[in-house]
């Protein structure tokens, strides 16, 4: 596998990560006393960017220009600034999935001797599963901003009104029984929220969880696509039936976002998603504070299924400034700033999912106390290797980690959402998938 990746071109790369993306920028970092910073809108990121000012360039002196865009047109336009190394951006939020591909190509440059340097950072603290995740041949290619797994979120108040009871450890078709039942509850509330919207880091996340679980893959270890496979059908099938039957309305187009905003306004009895939700859900004033529970990510033939995902800082390699991105990557990762969140915003809104330290930290258990402990053990059992019944050929859980996958992940995502959205059958979206997904195959063999 390895020669494999090493084999993708700069060039090549670009062509299947990169969809030309307009967007607001950040000008490159040159002038004295600043770092240009892309990143992702995330609640988190947007807590992070509140602060910056009156903490990081206070303390140091140093101004972040930020420029934040949604998770799709993060992830183009980092990957078209640092493909071609120009430089705008000294600093973007990349995950776990794009990490090897960059650092292979030359478009980073590796972290573990500023780590080293920095005796406040403390490397050791990382948690394993994500420190891991973010290596490429030995060397630290990003330092973790949030790390996250997956995990079924529920309303525990209108499950306690319905006399419903979540298992400790539900499979999917107790959670599809379940969302029938919770299903208009309450005015405007639909049993379930997942993810439709098109995109390999939207739909495509939960839906290949649920693919793993029921015993699918992308791929046969010999590289043969398996998306027309009974396993992989049952799996699609199951998931736009359910979002069409006890989904949100505009479940085509509602991603991460919408889906927090639903369980948040109270348009969802349930929700799939990331654990990193949890943290908004429970921050101070959020209505529906202290009335979510917590559950493992739903099974089927799998004792685990959930994902393992970070948002990371990678430098570029083409910043002319990269000691002064580092003070701002190390301060936003840092145990310090995780206090500072805890003090100005709550500790429940803490970016988790990355040190040990923190889930040590009484003010944060406290805080985090419905959340925290499936939180970690979610992390800890997620096997990028290892995610399902089948051996694979490349690492992932809700990917397939080749850097076609963002191509392929994209375009087979759009098929899929049209038939959440009734515009073609399941059957007729995946035959168009396999087709896409052959060719990636075809040409992994050949090599």
């Amino acid at each position: 596998m390895a020669s494999v990746i090493a084999s993708v071109t700069a060039s090549a790369l670009a062509a299947g990560l990169l969809a030309g993306c307009a967007g607001a920028g950040g000008a490159a970092s040159s002038r004295a006393g600043s770092v240009s910073v892309l990143m992702v809108n995330n609640p988190q990121m947007v807590e992070l960017r509140k602060l910056t000012a009156a903490h990081f360039t206070k303390e140091t002196g140093i101004e972040v220009n930020f420029t934040t865009l949604p998770e799709n047109d993060t992830r183009d336009k980092a990957g078209q600034d640092f493909a071609h190394q120009t430089g705008q951006y000294d600093v973007a939020t990349i995950s776990n999935f794009e990490v090897p591909f960059y650092a292979r190509n030359g478009w980073l440059r590796p972290l573990d001797a500023y780590a080293a340097e920095d005796g406040a950072f403390d490397r050791a603290d990382l948690l394993e599963p994500v420190r891991r995740s973010l290596t490429a041949d030995g060397k630290l290619y990003a330092v973790p901003f949030y790390g996250e797994s997956s995990f079924l979120m529920y309303r525990k108040d209108v499950f306690a009104e319905q006399g419903l009871t979540m298992p400790a450890h539900p499979t999917w078709r107790q959670v599809a029984d379940l969302a029938a039942a919770v299903d208009g509850a309450r005015e405007g509330m639909r049993g379930i929220c997942l993810r439709g919207q098109p995109g390999w880091g939207e739909l495509i996340a939960p839906l290949t969880t649920v693919v793993n679980t029921f015993g699918g893959t992308w791929f046969t270890k010999d590289w043969r696509a398996r998306l027309t496979s009974p396993e992989f059908v049952r799996a699609t099938e199951f998931y736009v039936r359910l979002v069409r039957e006890h989904g949100e309305k505009g479940a085509a187009q509602a991603g991460y976002a919408e889906c927090l905003n639903g369980v948040v306004q109270g348009r969802a009895a349930m929700w799939y998603d990331a654990t990193a939700a949890a943290g908004p859900l429970e921050a101070a004033g959020s209505p529906v504070r202290g009335r979510i529970g917590y559950a493992p990510a739903p099974v089927e033939r799998t004792a685990a299924s959930g994902w393992l995902y970070t948002w990371a800082w990678g430098l570029q390699k083409a910043s002319k400034v990269p000691d002064r991105a580092w003070k701002f990557i190390a301060w936003a990762s840092g145990k310090e700033y995780e206090a500072l969140v805890g003090r100005e915003a709550g500790w429940a809104g803490v970016p988790a999912g990355k040190r040990a330290s923190t889930y040590e930290s009484g003010p944060y258990r406290q805080a985090a106390a419905a959340f925290w402990n499936v939180t970690r053990a979610s992390i800890a059992s997620a096997d990028p290797w290892r995610p399902g019944t089948r051996p694979r050929p490349a690492p992932g859980i809700q990917f397939v980690g080749i850097p076609e996958f963002s191509d392929l992940g994209t375009k087979v995502s759009r098929e899929i959402s049209a038939a959440i959205s009734g515009r073609q059958s399941v059957a007729t979206a995946l035959r168009k998938s396999q087709t896409m997904a052959a060719r990636v195959g075809e040409r992994y063999r050949r090599r």
